[in-house]
């Protein structure tokens, strides 16, 4: 992709009211990001979803702020080391494509492999407890073998703790921040933040100059649900931000677990109600998040990894990747050609040459009933 690619990609998401979804539409009838920028106003009102609002924001005066925006935070990026990843892009985390609220665009800085072959998501109160703490470090102690990539909010509480035990026994991790990556939040958390930059990452999709407001902390949620295989939450109270990742990683068909706490412990009241709702599986120790994430079947016996197939983004397109990330995700099940196109988001015409193209490379089987299994 080049620089100018990016930049119009960058501007569009720049838009004032122009959120992911309508991203996507306009995407998938300009073709290009350009294209969508440079679009009359007629043909402009015949994309569905799309209303004179629309069609001023896209013509009017807010194009060129936002053009003038983007070029300034590609700069910016640039200066900063920082990553742009529009949702088309081969480097975008493919799980996080699978969810239908996805965001357009990322900003990420940092080492880690969004496309990590496991990642696992730890989140709770902010107003964890010692009980909290030891629980968070001894789910990571478990994860050891698998080496996946912790993911968490950088917020206080049960958030910082499980990175600063990710980073401490070696594992990566990533923080999904609710500001723009030049606005640590908490400040109190720079620290922690500037070494998951060397061991793991920071990743937004709010642009720099972001604030903390209160409606980004949701919005921040879903990402780290949907970047992740399955969720732990490790306290939480009856409300507040965990349990609404929770609620947002059942939505997305991802494995819910938390961990039991002592009956009138206001701190563990949320997690209990997950498990007595049956809205999440009760964590004991590591073999129960192996089982549900079916990560056991990836150890030896002697605990070491048993090698598994894996594809990589670059031999790819990345509509053929996205074929292959859902099939990924079906754990050694086959999914009907319908399916595949609803959760790839691709068009089902286009589907069917993709997976013979696939099945000529020998990355999938096609079974009867137009049902399709990963190598």
């Amino acid at each position: 992709m080049n620089d100018e690619t990016l930049f119009h990609e960058l501007a569009l998401t720049l838009l004032p009211g122009i959120g992911p979804q309508l991203t996507r539409q306009l995407m998938s009838y300009g073709g290009a990001a350009k294209t969508v920028l440079t679009m009359p106003p007629g043909k402009l009102r015949r994309i569905p979803g799309v209303g004179d609002a629309t069609v001023k924001i896209i013509t009017g005066p807010e194009r060129e702020s936002a053009l003038r925006k983007a070029e300034a935070g590609i700069k910016k990026a640039e200066k900063d080391g920082v990553e742009i990843l529009f949702y088309t892009s081969k480097r975008f985390p493919s799980r996080l494509k699978l969810i239908p609220d996805a965001p357009a665009i990322l900003y990420y800085q940092g080492t880690a492999d969004l496309n990590a072959p496991k990642t696992v998501a730890l989140v709770g109160t902010r107003k964890a407890t010692e009980y909290g703490r030891e629980q968070t470090e001894r789910i990571i102690q478990g994860l050891l073998p698998h080496r996946p990539l912790v993911v968490s909010g950088l917020a206080y509480g049960i958030d910082i703790m499980a990175h600063r035990a990710a980073l401490q026994e070696g594992l990566e991790t990533v923080g999904v921040m609710a500001t723009g990556l030049d606005i640590i939040y908490p400040a109190a958390h720079r620290k922690t933040a500037e070494k998951m930059r060397e061991q793991g990452g920071l990743l937004t999709e709010f642009a720099f100059g972001t604030q903390p407001d209160r409606y980004n902390f949701p919005a921040r949620n879903r990402i780290i649900a949907g970047l992740s295989d399955g969720t732990v939450v490790v306290e939480a109270a009856i409300k507040g931000g965990a349990l609404i990742t929770a609620e947002l990683a059942l939505s997305y068909d991802r494995d819910v677990l938390a961990v039991p706490g002592n009956l009138g412990s206001a701190a563990s009241e949320g997690c209990n109600a997950l498990i007595k709702n049956h809205k999440a599986a009760l964590y004991s120790e590591p073999l129960d998040l192996e089982q549900l994430l079916n990560w056991d079947a990836a150890l030896h016996q002697s605990g070491k990894f048993k090698p598994a197939p894996s594809y990589s983004p670059d031999d790819f397109s990345a509509e053929e990747f996205a074929l292959i990330t859902v099939l990924a995700a079906a754990n050694g099940r086959e999914e009907q050609m319908d399916e595949l196109a609803w959760k790839a988001q691709l068009p089902i015409h286009s589907v069917a040459s993709l997976l013979l193209g696939l099945e000529f490379r020998g990355v999938v089987r096609a079974l009867p009933g137009k049902k399709f299994l990963l190598i």
